[in-house]
């Protein structure tokens, strides 16, 4: 994807994420992250933006300790005044990526042709995935993930975070997955061993231990933690039409589950 077309997504998921929040309590819990209610969803997505613009507006060439990244953010708000502040922080993010230089040097933390194709990349998943997150506390599925953002998505969880040396998808003896998606050219093989996890696009000739095929926008939400395996086993929700088929090892998917947070 383009840089314009993440910066696009980032400005839709966060309208459709306002939205979601404008219709519903902010006491009301967020079942995809048990911990919280959708005020601190909002607070949470509120100040990484603040944070993320932070990087290609000051062109800081290292990551800020936490005293800076309090500085940049600002106090938080009152519940009264909280989906006002996320829809200021969301919007100054939108400008700041949009008139960014492409040249702009500031830190970054994945892998990207630029600073600025990794800000705008890292900040329309994060409102994605933390949109479907506001809908849940809302209560009504909102529309389906753009299959060209869900193939993108996937593709910077498994080859960007799940690569890395932090990463706890580990297992004693080698076992394979293969993502494989209906509905655009995306096609994964993770190896995983006791080090850190092997990713490659070729597809090979060998069966995996666990074969996950079906629709981008479904499987995106499953690698990250959003709906279950018996969710899209199902069709997911009654506006994302499509099934998963999943073959092989089950027990794969609860060691996903178990290990591939990102933090």
């Amino acid at each position: 994807m383009e840089i314009s077309a993440h910066i696009d997504a980032l400005r839709r998921e966060g309208t459709l994420l306002t939205e979601a929040a404008a219709r519903t309590d902010l006491a009301a819990p967020v079942p995809t992250c048990p911990d919280w209610r959708l005020g601190d969803l909002l607070r949470h997505v509120g100040h990484v933006h603040r944070w993320a613009a932070t990087y290609p507006s000051r062109g800081l060439r290292a990551p800020l300790d936490p005293a800076g990244e309090q500085e940049a953010v600002g106090p938080a708000p009152s519940d009264a005044a909280l989906l006002d502040w996320f829809h200021e922080g969301h919007a100054a993010l939108v400008a700041t990526l949009t008139e960014a230089p492409a040249e702009v040097e500031c830190w970054s933390f994945l892998p990207a042709p630029s600073p600025l194709a990794f800000w705008a990349r890292r900040q329309a998943h994060e409102t994605a995935v933390h949109r479907f997150d506001a809908d849940a506390a809302a209560g009504s599925p909102g529309p389906a993930v753009d299959t060209a953002l869900a193939l993108d998505g996937i593709d910077e969880l498994l080859r960007g975070f799940m690569v890395r040396s932090r990463s706890k998808v580990r297992s004693d003896r080698l076992r394979t997955v293969q993502v494989r998606t209906t509905d655009g050219p995306g096609s994964w093989r993770l190896t995983i061993t006791h080090e850190p996890l092997s990713v490659s696009t070729e597809e090979r000739p060998e069966q995996a231990d666990l074969t996950l095929t079906g629709p981008a926008h479904q499987l995106y939400l499953l690698l990250w933690n959003r709906l279950t395996v018996e969710q899209v086993e199902r069709g997911g929700l009654s506006e994302q039409a499509g099934q998963v088929e999943v073959s092989g090892d089950r027990d794969l998917l609860d060691l996903w589950r178990d290990t591939a947070a990102i933090g």
